[in-house]
């Protein structure tokens, strides 16, 4: 059972007095708290590196995708012997939580399962885009084109008041937004594969809001990470890759009617544990649920066992 709990919390998508209330019933007789807050200027570098350092034997992530991310790049870089990860979901998309099944919406229930201390330990991605010296973690996946598109034309105010749902609102802007690009990608030590599409994700897992799932063969702990490439254009098309997506890949998998990914011309399903991804001209990207700008070459490793997650 830990001992010294490491807080890095994020007070834009928590109430203080509310989270010192849960923890201070959560935290176990013989432990002890200790807490950073986030700022605008760091996420939270500073305080997870200052919170491995002070011998914390758990790093807790208060807050959205963003900040359980940057916690996680400093724990992952931190060896074999770094602390594990804690999570309490507090912001819109709650990705990792969500595939690891770590309570939403509860933050006294996401410290319960921090408290019992049942460890999991998962893969970590790794991106570096055009002429970036500096790889940016990653836990659930990367995306080009519409996927970064959607989270480029969602409206601030109303993803705060509707949660994923103001994400549907976006589509129909961003699938005009988005163009069709010759996506060249190399997958571990293969040949090069030019192929034609509008979105390609790069995904650790593979679920997102509302109980679809993107990437089917997405497992956070086999040491590969999954890609989807989806070229529809027209209705019929994408007719059928949401039937192939929420259908074939998804319901139908769980109800036990098949193992295996279905692909279609479409959408397309590969594997790799090293990627290289570029493309004739700049498109819009994101990490994690956040718009990241705009990449024309990108390349991508996982790391595999990188974080102890309490989950």
């Amino acid at each position: 059972m830990a001992q010294r709990w490491g807080i890095v919390w994020n007070p834009t998508k928590v109430d203080e007095d509310a989270l010192r209330a849960a923890v201070a019933a959560a935290l176990p007789a013989d432990a002890e708290a200790l807490w950073w807050e986030t700022s605008a200027d760091d996420p939270g570098r500073a305080m997870a590196s200052e919170a491995v350092d002070a011998g914390s034997d758990v790093v807790i992530a208060v807050g959205g995708d963003g900040t359980v991310r940057t916690v996680a790049e400093i724990l992952a870089q931190a060896g074999e012997d770094a602390p594990a990860l804690g999570i309490v979901p507090q912001g819109t998309g709650n990705l990792l939580a969500r595939n690891l099944g770590v309570p939403l919406g509860s933050i006294p229930k996401a410290l319960d399962v921090i408290a019992t201390g049942r460890v999991r330990r998962i893969d970590m991605g790794w991106s570096r885009a055009d002429d970036e010296q500096d790889e940016t973690g990653f836990l659930v996946m990367v995306g080009f084109g519409l996927d970064a598109h959607m989270l480029a034309e969602t409206d601030d105010d109303l993803k705060d008041k509707a949660g994923w749902l103001a994400y549907v609102e976006a589509m129909g802007r961003a699938v005009s937004a988005a163009e069709t690009v010759e996506f060249t990608i190399t997958l571990d030590d293969g040949e090069q594969q030019v192929l034609p599409g509008h979105t390609l994700l790069i995904g650790n897992c593979g679920a997102i809001q509302g109980g679809v799932t993107l990437l089917p063969d997405a497992v956070p702990d086999d040491g590969r990470l999954d890609l989807l490439l989806v070229s529809a254009e027209n209705v019929g098309q994408w007719a059928q890759t949401l039937r192939t997506i929420v259908w074939d890949n998804g319901i139908r998998r769980l109800l036990g009617g098949t193992d295996d990914t279905v692909s279609t011309d479409a959408a397309m399903n590969l594997t790799g544990a090293t990627i290289r991804v570029s493309l004739p001209t700049a498109v819009a990207f994101e990490i994690d649920g956040e718009e990241a700008g705009e990449v024309s070459r990108l390349d991508v490793r996982v790391q595999p066992g990188a974080l102890r997650v309490l989950c």
